[in-house]
This record gives C-alpha cells, structure tokens and sequence, in this order.
C-alpha cells in the first residue's frame, strides 16, 4: 500500500550538496522511517511503504546525511552530499538566440500568429551595450562625446539584442509619427508585443514573441511555463554580465512591479507524490505540475517582494537610487504574469522554505519576502524517459 507522502529534495549542482525534506503523511501516521539510496527514496508509516526513483542524473551519497531535524507541519529535513549532471543546454525556443545569415520568422507566442509575414533574413545580430552607455561614454572621454546625438538602430537585416527585447529594422506604416512611441499588438489575440521607436526600428519583448528558422516547425509551450523560462534564462545571464543580483522588475510606462534577489542558478528541484488535492491551482495559468510521477527541473531560486497596491514603495525608491540594481523592462501584462507564477511557485515549496526574514525592509512593516523555486528551464520526467 503506498502512502500519501510528499518528498521535496533540492541538489545545488556546483555545491554538490542536498537539502531532502520529507512531509508528514496527510494522516499524520507517524513514526516515519526514511531510507536514502544512491538513487531512490524509501519512506515507510503506519500507513504504507513510498518509494521514489530519482532521476538518472542524480546521485545521493547515503553516508553523509547529516543535519537531520523535524519541523512542526513541514517534516523532516535532511542535508547530503550530491551530484547532478551539467545543466542541459535549453531548447532552441527558450533560448532564442538567432543566427547571423539565416532566415526567420517572428510569432506571437500567445497564439502563434505569424508577426512578420516575410521570412526575413538576419544579416547581423549584435548585443547592444547595457542602458546608460551613453552616460558612461562621458566619463570615459576626455575629449566632446563622439556619438552625441546619435542612437544605436538596427539597419537592414539587423537584429540588436537588448535585456528583455530585440530590435529589429522593420518599415512601419508612412501615416505613422515617428516621433511617437506606438505599441505593436498581435492582430489576433491583442496582446502587447513590443512598440515602435522609430519608422523603421521596432522593439520585441522576449517573452512576447517565438523567432523560429522558416520552415521549421516548433512545438506548442504552454505561456506561463515560457514566461518563467524565458525569464528565468535571462536573469542568470544578466547577473553573470552585469555583476549584480537584484533587480527590479518594471511595466512599460516605469511601474514598478517586483523587487527580485537572485539566489542562485544551478538548482534542481525535485518534487514527488504530491496529491492533486494540495495542488494551488490558477485559472489563467496552465497547469504544468506533475501529479503522477517524480519531476525533476532545472530552476533559480529567487527572493521577491511584490510592489502592487502600494506595497513595499519605500524599498522600491531605495532600489530605483541603487546603481547596484539593474531594472528589466516588460510588458505590464507579463509582470503580473510573473508574479502569479512567483506566488503559485512559493506555494509548492515546504512550508519551512518560503519565507526568509533576512530580506525585511527597514522602518517598515517587516514583510520577509519570500523564496521561490518555481521558474523553470527545462522539465524532464521519469514518465517522459
């Protein structure tokens, strides 16, 4: 007879180390006798016997389990020794890196309309430098600013890649004002997928488009699942670019949203057993969880403070002065998206792991922010295999 137990295990891939915690049974059967396994988990109570078959890339070292307490309404956890395999490089649609001297089309990935109904061929894709360039070219000159007056835009087949977006040279409309900013919204779905800079400069938020090679097809990715990863892939770029950690996560016209603190990258995160029933369930984000088998996905882990209806607004003025944090610009839309995906991921996590009271802000209301290890890059599962 199998048991109603929860295990949740998170291997740090560079630190070869292990944090294992395991539910109580929903009964409350107790005593539990856990038995770790280079490759499985075996948890026996009054009510059965669990086991739970680890992913082939993981291996647990049973000799050094240490650390071992119980946390009223959690379980039990316990530290280890681990390894994992090297993060799997990401699927061609996450990653969206185009290729120089290719043909390709851009899509709505909500809907998948085709953006750009001409398979346009990229000449060049160059990474554009970090915002304040132009400020920091004054400081570094002794001599009048060489590139006054003038703006980095795409030419004919260039894609310039930024933080969160693409620029692309694309003609607009000749009834257009260029001097006006205008959003770019998908024909079908309506939804915001970048904006106009100039008549023939258009900007594409990452996490609003697919770019495909032509001719080539690519596989349907639920939304919320393509936000996190997408995002999630971003920030450990930028951090390991910019030297920084923390970021403010802001909409379109400058509201802010969310104050993020980047943990760490090199998490795997693995769930089992968990019944349908504790599943936190949102109706306008597909529900990706695993409820039938061990899942195992590559994750960051994250702090955040949201800074909706007036929350946390001090903290967010600090944040905008610090020239330690880097602000990441997105549709007002996918910020909101974000942080459902932030709250629903801290829902899965044991109780114990959700909120750290290091992250507090100071002559305020002591908020602890709380930890998540839900953005996902890749899931794989044993089902699957």
């Amino acid at each position: 007879m199998a048991a109603e137990v929860r295990a949740f295990l998170e291997v740090r891939r560079r630190l070869q180390s292990a944090l294992l915690v395991v539910g109580e049974p929903k009964e409350g059967g107790l005593p539990l006798d856990v038995s770790v396994r280079w490759s499985s988990l075996q948890v026996r109570s009054p009510e059965g016997c669990t086991d739970v078959q680890l992913p082939a890339e993981v291996r647990l070292a049973p000799s050094t389990c240490g650390g071992l307490q119980y946390v009223p309404g959690d379980g039990l956890h316990l530290r280890l020794q681990a390894c994992a395999e090297p993060c799997p490089k990401l699927i061609s649609v996450f990653n969206q890196s185009p290729q120089a001297q290719e043909h390709y089309t851009f899509y709505c990935q909500s809907c998948g309309d085709v953006i750009i109904r001409d398979s346009r061929r990229l000449l060049r894709v160059l990474p554009l430098p970090s915002a304040n360039w132009a400020s920091l070219v004054e400081e570094w000159c002794c001599h009048p600013d060489p590139f006054a007056q003038k703006s980095l835009h795409p030419g004919h087949g260039d894609c310039f890649v930024g933080d969160t977006f693409y620029l692309v040279n694309l003609r607009s409309q000749p009834c257009q004002d260029p001097k006006a900013n205008t959003k770019v919204i998908c024909k079908r779905c309506k939804v915001t997928l970048g904006e106009t800079m100039s008549p023939e400069t258009t900007k594409f938020y990452m996490t609003e488009i697919i770019i495909q090679p032509s001719e080539r097809s690519f596989p349907v990715i639920p939304r919320s699942e393509f936000v996190q990863s997408i995002v999630g892939q971003r920030l450990g770029e930028l951090a390991s670019a910019r030297s920084t950690f923390r970021f403010l996560i802001q909409g379109q016209d400058g509201r802010v949203f969310i104050l993020l603190w980047l943990l760490n990258s090199d998490s795997l995160v693995i769930e089992a057993l968990r019944s349908s029933r504790s599943v936190t369930k949102f109706p306008l984000l597909e529900e990706t969880w695993r409820t039938d088998s061990t899942s195992a996905r590559n994750a960051v882990k994250v702090l955040y403070q949201p800074c909706t209806k007036s929350r946390n607004e001090k903290l967010a003025r600090e944040w905008e002065s610090d020239i330690s944090v880097h602000t990441v610009t997105l549709p007002s839309a996918s910020c909101l998206e974000l942080l459902l995906i932030l709250s629903r991921s801290t829902a899965t996590l044991p109780v114990s792991l959700r909120r750290m009271n290091s992250f507090q802000t100071e002559g305020e209301p002591q908020r602890p922010a709380v930890c998540s290890v839900g953005i996902r890059c890749k899931e794989r599962t044993r089902a699957a295999e």
